[in-house]
């Protein structure tokens, strides 16, 4: 039987690329900022400390077994296997965001898969959830992964089975949309909604030159009062030192 799954809508590059600049921490900040109260997806880890990406999401949804709903027999015919058709679509800079139910005992992908959406180019792993063969899939250099675990066992040997494709997920129990843009890094994972992407860009990018600013002069024994936040009496400091940057 074939299996068919919508794509996404993928973001201009400059754009993704702009906003892993920005991080997950100034992301989320500014995000409560423009009225998105929390856009972490807490509870996760990241595998690959150092690592911090950008990508729109590709989603896929688990959700508990039911007699009717799942089919034993997917193993005869892989292409039955839903969690497949997530990698299938996915292209390079994508990042692979799975609600599996907080479920610590099923490994959503595994040492091949993983190894297959690394060669496509794939951004990075966020899941709600656990993959397996960790010794093996953490030697793909290329990829990051924000996990709450790994197993030993595979995707559906015990009580969740990939159930849809690019669909509106509940990912630690945050809303994901198919295409939002995901930033992660070592403080965690942040969901961008699409519609916010070029306003949190413009924002954060400001911010994110005034801490640049305010660091050095923090750095230099100045007071914390006076530079973060930056108060209106250093505004004056502040471009005279954009003047000096070349910003």
């Amino acid at each position: 039987m074939a299996i068919n799954v919508p794509d996404i809508q993928r973001p201009d590059k400059k754009l993704v690329e702009g906003l892993a600049a920005v991080g997950s921490a100034t992301a989320a900040g500014d995000l409560s900022k423009l009225g998105i109260r929390d856009a972490h997806l807490r509870g996760l880890t990241s595998w690959t400390p150092g690592k911090a990406i950008a990508g729109p999401a590709v989603t896929l949804q688990f959700m508990p077994k039911r007699e009717d709903q799942y089919h034993q027999d997917e193993y005869s015919d892989p292409e039955e296997q839903l969690h497949r058709h997530a990698l299938y679509v996915s292209q390079a800079g994508d990042i692979v965001v799975v609600d599996a139910r907080g479920h610590m005992g099923s490994g959503v992908f595994g040492d091949m898969m993983l190894t297959y959406f690394s060669g496509k180019g794939g951004a990075g792993i966020v899941i709600d959830g656990c993959i397996r063969d960790w010794p093996k899939a953490q030697k793909l250099d290329n990829l990051g992964f924000w996990l709450k675990g790994v197993t030993p066992n595979f995707h559906t040997q015990t009580d969740i089975f990939p159930y849809a494709v690019n669909v509106p997920i509940a990912c630690c129990d945050t809303l994901v949309m198919p295409g939002d843009i995901i930033i992660a890094d070592d403080d965690g994972a942040t969901v961008v909604p699409i519609s916010l992407a070029e306003q949190l860009l413009e924002r954060a990018s400001h911010h994110a030159e005034w801490e640049d600013f305010s660091r050095e002069r923090l750095m230099q024994g100045g007071d914390l009062r006076r530079y973060y936040p930056l108060h209106d009496d250093a505004r004056d400091e502040y471009e005279q030192w954009k003047k000096e940057k070349g910003l």
